[in-house]
């Protein structure tokens, strides 16, 4: 089964085991909902001053508690001329939600 059926299934209520990591599409359903506008869809950056994902010493380059750190209480980049707002601008996200993020990030832009 293709990841995108079992997406579709999941999406209708089937439940997929063993194809679809539940935290994995939690962390990418997170990502499209609140990092996407800025950090893009590809993780390059989609704004000024906007780190990208995909280089070797970008921010996945640090530990997991330092980006859930930044994450969980908003980071400002040296130059940037804004600066990342707490939980994404989602206040609701719990802990477990950044880490199912970082989780996604890591698997989707990792350095190949």
């Amino acid at each position: 089964m293709t990841r995108a059926a079992s997406l579709l299934l999941a999406s209708l209520g089937f439940a997929v085991t063993g194809v679809v990591d539940a935290a994995s599409g939690r962390g990418e359903s997170i990502y499209q909902s609140s990092c996407v506008a800025c950090h893009g869809a590809d993780g390059v950056g989609a704004l000024p001053g906007v780190f990208d994902l995909t280089t070797a010493d970008g921010p996945l380059a640090l530990a997991d508690e330092v980006l859930i750190k930044r994450i969980s209480e908003g980071f400002q980049s040296p130059g940037s001329p804004m600066a990342m707002p707490p939980r994404g601008g989602n206040p609701s996200l719990s802990d477990e939600d950044l880490k199912a993020v970082v989780d996604y990030m890591r698997k989707e832009f990792a350095v190949r």
